[in-house]
């Protein structure tokens, strides 16, 4: 939802993002609704939105292994991570899940086939490990296919680790992370 009390839902079988507005029940397509494809204005299998406070939408791609924004408006999308082929570089994603964005537009994913949590900063085309990367598994220092994520107000980031059927918390130095 947004500050507006709008909801967002993905449905990844059209594929698009529909905005229902309070009150309205007749969602609009704000994203997507081109057929499934890898162009620009299209998805496929998309997952998870984040809208910011601009009211860009955020999608994680699923089966395109990226991460697209969409501005207000727009008719096509722009690629903010992965779109290199499905692999583990860092360029790379594997069945990109849950996305969130921060005020200076960078962008954390969770990275479910190579069982890490990635970053993108705003405008660059190579993302840092910041959680997991270390294969699968259910170490505390491993993930399992992790699927959603959020931040908590001081910082610290919570990981759906769905593989391992937990959620683990970690504290990531906001140094390292903005």
């Amino acid at each position: 939802m947004d500050e507006n009390g709008s909801l967002y839902v993905v449905d990844n079988r059209k594929p698009e993002v529909r905005r229902y507005r309070r009150g309205e029940s007749q969602g609009i397509v704000v994203v997507g609704g081109n057929g499934s494809g890898n162009r620009l204005d299209q998805l496929s299998c998309p997952q998870y939105v984040f809208v910011d406070r601009d009211h860009s939408v955020y999608v994680s791609d699923w089966r395109n292994d990226r991460v697209m924004k969409w501005v207000e408006g727009a008719k096509q999308g722009i690629v903010v991570a992965g779109d290199q082929g499905q692999g583990n570089g860092l360029t790379q994603l594997s069945y990109p899940e849950g996305v969130v964005v921060d005020q200076l537009s960078t962008v954390v994913v969770a990275d479910r086939g190579n069982h890490r949590i990635m970053r993108w900063s705003r405008g660059v085309t190579k993302g840092s490990v910041i959680v997991g990367g270390n294969g699968g598994g259910g170490q505390s220092n491993r993930l399992n296919g992790p699927t959603g994520l959020s931040f908590d107000r001081h910082g610290n980031l919570y990981v759906v680790d769905n593989g391992n059927r937990r959620v683990q918390k970690f504290n990531i130095d906001s140094n390292s992370y903005s």
